[in-house]
């Protein structure tokens, strides 16, 4: 099991980044990415830090772990700068915060977290098939989560990636212990949105190819 989209004390979550690692890998991932929400204020230090303890853990346990970050709530016009600038402060997976159904996201962010490469657009929303056509030009995964809330639009990005060939992630957006992945979210968020068979494995082996080209740079 992969998840690309998680979060520790350095924004809204409750772990440090050590204790989110342990518990994914007792959970049973192979690879973890740890995106925590950032802005202005605080993505030099957020990044910096994850590069840190990234480094360290992955020289003694059992999974790889990734430095991220989420480019959270910041204005439309700028989302490209942010992308360049975080992987240019070693950010190895870049999600940009989606037009989710339960928060105020400005309305163009996921075209323009589209239009500047960024690695996920996390929970989406009510995302048009014109941007979902565009993400599937760009490379650009869009995610399916398990997040309480976010998910609610789960269904219509399926439905817009399915008639547009982009690729879907899984994620968590975990905050909590009891947000983390397991075999069990996966298999409920899929039975959920009935994907089965090759469709499954197509989105869970979207976040395996991601792991891969991060490794093959290491």
């Amino acid at each position: 099991m992969i998840d690309l989209h998680s979060h520790t004390i350095l924004s809204d979550g409750v772990l440090l980044p050590s204790e989110l690692a342990r518990r994914a890998m007792v959970n049973g991932l192979s690879a973890l990415a740890i995106t925590d929400h950032v802005d202005h204020s605080n993505i030099d230090a957020v990044v910096s830090g994850l590069i840190k303890v990234t480094d360290a853990l992955n020289k003694y346990w059992d999974i790889f772990l990734i430095p991220g970050c989420e480019i959270t709530h910041v204005p439309v016009e700028i989302i490209g700068d942010m992308v360049k600038y975080a992987r240019g402060k070693g950010a190895k997976v870049v999600v940009a915060h989606g037009e989710s159904p339960v928060e105020p996201v400005a309305k163009g962010t996921n075209r323009a977290a589209i239009m500047a490469g960024a690695d996920i657009v996390a929970h989406p929303g009510s995302i048009t098939l014109e941007d979902a056509v565009l993400a599937a030009e760009k490379g650009v995964h869009l995610e399916i989560t398990a997040r309480k809330g976010h998910s609610r639009t789960n269904p219509h990005v399926l439905e817009m990636a399915r008639k547009s060939g982009a690729r879907l992630v899984l994620d968590t957006d975990s905050h909590l212990p009891d947000d983390m992945m397991t075999a069990e979210v996966v298999d409920r968020v899929f039975r959920e949105l009935g994907i089965v068979g090759r469709e499954r494995d197509a989105i869970l082996g979207n976040s395996a190819e991601i792991v891969k080209k991060l490794h093959q740079r290491a």
